[in-house]
């Protein structure tokens, strides 16, 4: 469904994340040129791409990343018990959205993110004018196991193959929700990475709050917004 055809209730929604995001006005104080061609965003400082550990042998074609995935064992958190949750989407996607670990909500809808949660994220991308059809969204780690945190080796395996994930599915964009992948990818916590544009894999990068904290801390809306300007800011 394209924008121009958002129904009444996807139009509420819409303005309902607007409001919430703090957004109360139809212009911005300094005008934005939109049909400028990509680059580094005014008043943004660019961070250097951080230089990848050497990674372990991966997939080298999706297909064969994507099947990896499915039937691996030894993954970060492949636990006894733990319920596998893959990927949701089709590379080549306009936006990449990449989390932490899947929450119990995210392992009931089998999906990386879900829930109220995953609704939020809807509303987050409808307010940058995409859909859900425009986006694939990953994790960290693929697999659910209640209480499991990430040691720091585990994170390590993370990163290498989060960057292997991002060079084979080449989204235009990539969003991080939280301070798992932007420690593990930027090297920063969320809070140095936010408001500064990164490279991962060559792509244009911008850290924010995951959707789960922004249900937990509404008044955060408003910094996502500017992450949001940010990561789509093409002056």
């Amino acid at each position: 469904m394209s924008t121009d055809e958002l129904t009444c209730g996807d139009a509420a929604k819409l303005l309902r994340w607007w409001l919430d995001a703090g957004v109360d006005v139809a212009i911005a104080e300094e005008p934005r040129n939109w049909l400028k061609a990509a680059g580094s965003s005014r008043g943004a400082q660019v961070a250097p791409e951080i230089a990848a550990p050497s990674p372990a042998e991966l997939p080298a074609d999706y297909e064969s990343f994507r099947a990896w995935l499915e039937t691996s064992t030894g993954l970060p958190l492949d636990h006894s018990g733990a319920r596998r949750i893959l990927p949701h989407g089709l590379p080549g996607a306009r936006i990449m959205l990449l989390s932490d670990v899947p929450a119990r909500e995210d392992a009931a809808d089998s999906q990386p993110i879900g829930g109220e949660a995953w609704l939020l994220a809807n509303r987050m991308l409808a307010a940058i004018k995409l859909t859900p059809d425009d986006a694939y969204s990953a994790s960290l780690a693929c697999f659910h196991v209640p209480g499991a945190r990430l040691g720091d080796a585990e994170l390590e395996r993370c990163g290498e193959i989060a960057r292997r994930h991002v060079a084979l599915v080449k989204p235009e964009r990539l969003l991080l929700f939280g301070e798992a992948p932007a420690r593990v990818l930027l090297g920063h916590s969320l809070r140095d990475a936010r408001g500064h544009v990164h490279k991962v894999e060559g792509v244009r990068t911008v850290a924010t709050y995951h959707p789960r904290w922004l249900l937990q801390r509404p008044a955060d809306k408003a910094l996502a917004w500017r992450d949001l300007l940010l990561l789509m800011d093409e002056a």
